[in-house]
């Protein structure tokens, strides 16, 4: 579903993402671990046709992402550390606003069945989204995705400033998404998460995947010393 064919992107001197090789499956989590200015973002923003590659090609779904941007754009959803929504629109306008900007019109019971399966509690569907905590926006941002049907998941450190419980919750929406088949790339700095979320698992150090793994076979243990000595590296 996702695939990166020597993705490199350069500004000036600076080699931001340095010939990264990826594939990634149809309903696969696949957690891509990293300190800041590793090329976690940049390749996500990539495949997301925000930024072009200064080098290499990005495919989603048999698509490459340079020459039919708008098709594969149709194709993802997108949850950043902090999801961007209407402050003074409810949960539920939201909802409503982007699916019609993805081409679809839901009834408002539809909508409400995506809130419920995003995992909103139904008594927040018509506040204002200024009062939702980060882990209540977050699960708009599932119910977007659900609105646009989307193939590919792009996440990055979602679970950043979310408590355990709203952490948790959310890793089981992204799981039960994996189960439909959804595939996802998720950028992030919490090694457990990705171990007990991840397919599989990439470590990214100065733009390049030094390593990769089942998640299923490496311990916590062992991943996080394998996290610690590949950022510590003058490599």
């Amino acid at each position: 579903m996702l695939i990166a064919e020597n993705l490199t992107k350069q500004y000036g001197d600076y080699t931001a993402l340095d010939r990264l090789n990826l594939a990634i499956n149809a309903g696969e989590v696949y957690c891509l671990l990293g300190s800041n200015g590793a090329g976690k973002s940049t390749t996500i923003n990539i495949f997301l046709g925000f930024i072009p590659a200064s080098g290499g090609r990005a495919f989603i779904d048999g698509q490459e992402v340079a020459v039919n941007n708008t098709a594969t754009r149709n194709m993802v959803a997108y949850i950043p550390e902090i999801v961007n929504l209407y402050p003074t629109l409810t949960g539920m306008e939201n909802l409503e606003y982007f699916s019609a900007l993805s081409g679809f019109k839901y009834t408002r019971q539809e909508l409400k069945a995506y809130m419920d399966t995003a995992g909103l509690q139904s008594s927040a569907f018509d506040k204002r989204v200024n009062s939702y905590s980060k882990g209540m926006r977050q699960k708009v941002g599932i119910a977007i995705a659900l609105v646009k049907k989307a193939k590919v998941l792009f996440l990055d450190e979602p679970t950043s400033g979310l408590d355990p419980h709203a952490s948790n919750e959310f890793a089981e929406i992204i799981k039960r998404l994996s189960a439909q088949g959804v595939c996802t790339l998720m950028a992030t700095h919490d090694l457990l998460m990705a171990k007990n979320l991840g397919n599989r698992i990439g470590i990214m150090h100065k733009g390049k995947l030094r390593h990769e793994m089942n998640a299923a076979a490496i311990s916590d243990t062992d991943l996080t010393r394998l996290y610690i000595d590949v950022v510590k590296a003058d490599i």
